[in-house]
């Protein structure tokens, strides 16, 4: 009799393959032929996460034609020389150009980037993912391939000057140590003229290294300062326009407001019960607000209303389908750019004070001890009577007085009881630094300092993470065979990475317990504490969080390790997060008695995409506060300041300045020494006199270069006497 195929949950999936692989160590399997020795009904997708994930833990070798095989992964047998060429082990990864031209593949397979030089390129470019395959470096130690294909262009629109010449027109990009040139046909040059600074759209790629690369121009970009220009070429660089459609922006501008009876009747009426956002002083668009009561029963009632967004951008428009591109907000030091146009994220959608606004509700009932003894989900209709700034709020809390101080001091409470339990079941505390711009009128920083969280920020962000978990639980446990959804999920750490990072903390005197998941968070968690006693200690934060895998959005459930939830979403902004939007959808099918179940598989490419775009968006971000603190401390050539070590490669050691963040690059070059580095990163040793650089290191450097264009500030170690 043979047995029909079984759906299995992804962790008793990744079990037996594993058990295969391990049983079969000489064997090389494809995923097809996978899931027929395990006899399982999972989808292919689901078996090549499995066998990604058993990769990067360095249990499985992939190797060409997209077979599998159970051997450790050790530097060693990937630098072997006389591999034959299907043996040659395989890698996906992502390009970061060097400024020599050479570029380290970055990706989650190994401990250690993999080094290309420029030569072995195959024409790829910074970002692009690509696939490299591992061979033999005696000049390096730590693994060096080449590229064996380009899986996806990261960029598609450049900033550049225009010049013309006979037969074709060439826009040389501002940055161009990382962007290429590319060549336009006269006829799609939009009537620029010589020496005019366009956006130019790539059409097509060459074929290896060194071949032209074919646009369009589809801008002309006049009295456009190298500020504004920077910020928009970050955005484009990393696949966002600051522009919409005159599609898009036409659709947009046809939707109305209006608040009707027949919508009406079919949500529930917050409109007299207190409702209030609480924002940053900045932010335009207000996507959650919450409301407060006593009701009859002495019990608390606090609902969590979302901007209804779905209410206007339906499924399939030209509106949705430029949402989904984008698929997130992206917030730069100076700017945003929207998912959605400003008819909707500042108006329609937003919860402005004194309008009454659709919403999507989470209602939760409270008893005495702030336990949670009802819920509710469903469309709502509000009318926020305040908004407060993060500012206003911490004063009501502070000083118990104000308006509706109340009510936001209850909130708190709520709060509280919530962030205490949710540490008790296995939440970790990270609290990484953001650093905020002082701007002048021409949006250039004049100063910088460390955003502080407050209890303001908690309140709201602890009713948000309930609303997240208590959706996701709600329609997880709505119906077996599960509805296909949209989760928000957080793996275990690195077992390689955290077992270095607890080496390191034992140096300096913190004992790191790993042997379970809890006590790893519980570890985490004491670090956090002691971190604000000590300064030393504070800087492991940092590389704690490198050490944790990375918040991605599935179908596949495993859990949120860092939160500690066993369900968890994003259903609390719509505005910003194209995941909320599916989130908001799927909900609303599946409320009350309804079970409507999408396509999984469907479901899942969205929510890989979203993924990708919001590393894009992060990227982008980051890059953004690179080059404004760049620009900031290229006024200080010569100045001598004091930071910490905050990295180290290679190359040198990065170091962090106290005040400001400005993160720098000393090279080991100009220590005149040369330097040893474990594949742990976390020391330098000197070959030479022994001399030592560790991670959390206090030392003096002295700027000497700023460069806003490659985002790169130079220093130099200033010995003590």
């Amino acid at each position: 009799m043979i047995r029909k195929p079984r759906q299995l949950k992804d962790a008793e999936l990744l079990n037996q393959i594993e058990k295969l692989l391990s049983k079969n160590p000489k064997t090389r399997f494809t995923v097809t032929q996978i899931s027929r020795k395990i006899n399982v009904a999972n989808p292919p997708d689901a078996i090549q996460r499995s066998l990604q994930k058993l990769v990067g833990d360095k249990k499985v070798v992939k190797f060409s034609e997209d077979r599998y095989k159970w051997e450790v992964f050790t530097p060693e047998r990937a630098q072997r020389s006389n591999r034959k060429s299907e043996d040659t082990i395989l890698y996906t990864g992502t390009v970061d150009m060097t400024r020599s031209g050479a570029a380290y593949i970055i990706h989650t397979e190994s401990v250690e980037d993999i080094y290309v030089h420029s030569k072995n390129l195959k024409g790829a470019l910074h970002k692009d993912q690509v696939t490299v395959a591992v061979t033999e470096s005696r000049s390096r130690r730590r693994p060096e391939g080449r590229i064996v294909s380009i899986e996806k262009r990261a960029l598609a629109r450049v900033i550049g000057h225009i010049k013309y010449f006979d037969k074709f027109a060439v826009v040389f990009p501002e940055n161009t140590k990382i962007f290429p040139e590319v060549m336009v046909h006269h006829d799609q040059t939009l009537a620029s003229k010589d020496d005019d600074r366009v956006v130019v759209e790539i059409t097509e790629w060459g074929k290896g290294q060194n071949k032209s690369i074919w646009g369009k121009v589809i801008s002309i970009l006049e009295n456009l300062t190298d500020h504004e220009m920077n910020m928009q070429s970050i955005l484009l660089s990393n696949g966002f326009d600051p522009e919409f459609s005159e599609e898009v922006l036409s659709e947009a501008a046809s939707l109305h407001g209006d608040i009707t009876d027949d919508e009406i009747a079919r949500r529930r009426d917050f409109r007299q019960v207190f409702t209030s956002t609480i924002d940053p002083l900045t932010a335009k668009d207000f996507d959650d607000a919450l409301s407060y009561r006593i009701l009859d029963n002495g019990n608390i009632e606090v609902g969590i209303h979302i901007a209804d967004v779905t209410h206007y951008l339906k499924e399939d428009t030209a509106l949705d389908k430029e949402a989904f591109r984008r698929s997130t907000s992206v917030y730069l030091v100076d700017r945003v750019c929207p998912m959605l146009p400003e008819e909707l994220s500042n108006d329609l959608c937003s919860l402005n004070p004194h309008e009454d606004k659709y919403t999507f509700g989470a209602v939760f009932e409270f008893d005495d001890k702030y336990n949670i003894v009802k819920e509710w989900y469903g469309k709502t209709i509000i009318h926020s009577d305040r908004r407060f700034t993060y500012e206003e709020a911490q004063e009501r809390i502070e000083t118990k007085e104000g308006d509706f101080a109340v009510e936001i001091n209850a909130l708190n409470a709520i709060a509280l009881k919530l962030r205490a339990d949710r540490y008790k079941e296995g939440s970790i505390s990270f609290e990484s630094e953001e650093v905020q711009f002082i701007l002048d009128e021409n949006n250039l920083p004049v100063g910088m300092y460390v955003r502080e969280r407050k209890d303001a920020h908690m309140l709201v962000e602890d009713f948000m993470l309930l609303a997240n978990k208590k959706v996701a639980s709600y329609v997880y446990h709505k119906a077996k065979p599960e509805i296909p959804f949209v989760y928000r999920v957080h793996d275990l750490p690195n077992p390689d990475k955290l077992a270095d990072f607890a080496l390191f903390a034992a140096e300096l005197g913190f004992k790191f317990k790993m042997d379970k998941p809890q006590q790893i968070a519980e570890s985490f968690n004491k670090l956090a504490e002691a971190s604000k006693e000590n300064q030393q200690l504070k800087m492991l934060e940092p590389l704690a969080i490198r050490t944790m895998a990375k918040a991605e959005y599935t179908t596949n459930n495993i859990g949120h390790y860092g939160l500690g939830f066993e369900h968890y979403t994003h259903f609390t902004s719509p505005i910003r997060r194209y995941s909320d939007v599916l989130v908001h959808r799927t909900l609303f099918k599946n409320l009350e008695n309804n079970i409507v179940r999408e396509d999984k598989e469907a479901m899942e490419k969205k929510a890989k995409h979203i993924s990708e775009m919001e590393r894009k968006a992060n990227d982008a971000e980051r890059e953004s506060v690179k080059y404004m603190q760049t620009v900031y401390i290229s006024k200080f050539i010569g100045q001598v300041f004091e930071g910490i070590i905050s990295g180290i490669i290679e190359k040198g050691i990065f170091v962090e300045l106290l005040e400001s963040k400005v993160e720098g690059l000393v090279t080991f070059d100009s220590l005149g020494e040369i330097y040893t580095v474990p594949t742990s990163r976390l020391k330098a040793k000197s070959r030479i006199s022994g001399d030592e650089f560790s991670m959390g290191q206090t030392v003096k450097v002295r700027i000497t270069a700023a460069d806003p264009e490659t985002k790169r500030t130079d220093m130099e170690l200033v010995r003590e006497d």
